[in-house]
């Protein structure tokens, strides 16, 4: 029997551990050591959150203290923001929505990579725009272009939540347990919210303060998780 080894053809895979056809090794690609630490992603986003938060209450001013003579003046002055606290209280909780969903994912990634890591930068990218949406509702609150854009900034938050997501799945970047009902949960939680504020955007769409009031149910019930059998589905 003829032991002789035989050729590779020309434009043979590179050997994974960083060598060529020939042996020799290969030079190392950049692209494939940038991105792979996953708490570096999640290190970044909590300091994006923690001051995308903080910077919400920036928008409430304490009364000018020369036009106060009274403390039935200062409620009413302070009644006058009232109208602001609502956009507030709806951001926050979209914070900690998207934040608790970002912070899900990561934790069921066995490692990351460029692409992926530039993906959830996009995410957090959308996030600091939310203190500015929240501010045009706050200052228009009856305007429902004001209304569509704050929506729109929370679809956007969604669709790179599941870009993200799509893409590690498929570029088998999570653990290898999270690839069958874990994945198709994450997956589904996305959606259905997501449909859920489009008809809260809807609503807007016919009165400002009843989409608001809808989208921030949808929020209550995602921020506190009600164990009910139809509530804890969605």
């Amino acid at each position: 029997m003829d032991a002789r080894p035989v050729a590779e053809p020309v434009g043979a895979r590179i050997d994974p551990r960083g060598r060529g056809s020939d042996g020799r090794a290969m030079p190392t690609n950049y692209n494939t050591l940038a991105g792979g630490e996953v708490t570096r992603i999640a290190a970044l986003s909590d300091g994006i959150f923690a001051f995308a938060a903080t910077i919400l209450v920036l928008d409430f001013h304490t009364p000018e203290a020369a036009e106060i003579h009274s403390g039935a003046e200062l409620l009413h002055a302070l009644a006058a923001s009232a109208p602001r606290l609502a956009p507030w209280l709806l951001t926050l909780m979209s914070l900690g929505i998207f934040w608790l969903g970002q912070q899900t994912q990561l934790s069921q990634l066995d490692r990351s990579n460029r692409d992926l890591t530039w993906l959830h930068f996009i995410f957090l990218a959308v996030v600091t725009v939310l203190p500015f949406s929240t501010r045009l509702l706050a200052d228009f609150l009856t305007y429902h272009i004001a209304f569509l854009i704050y929506w729109l900034n929370i679809a956007l938050l969604g669709a790179c939540l599941y870009a993200a997501w799509a893409y590690a799945e498929r570029a088998k970047l999570i653990r290898q347990e999270a690839r069958g009902d874990v994945s198709r949960a994450v997956k589904r939680r996305i959606v259905v919210a997501q449909s859920l504020y489009a008809i809260g955007a809807l609503a807007g769409l016919v009165n400002v303060t009843l989409g608001i009031a809808l989208i921030l149910i949808i929020q209550l019930n995602y921020a506190i998780g009600p164990r009910l059998p139809f509530l804890s589905r969605l």
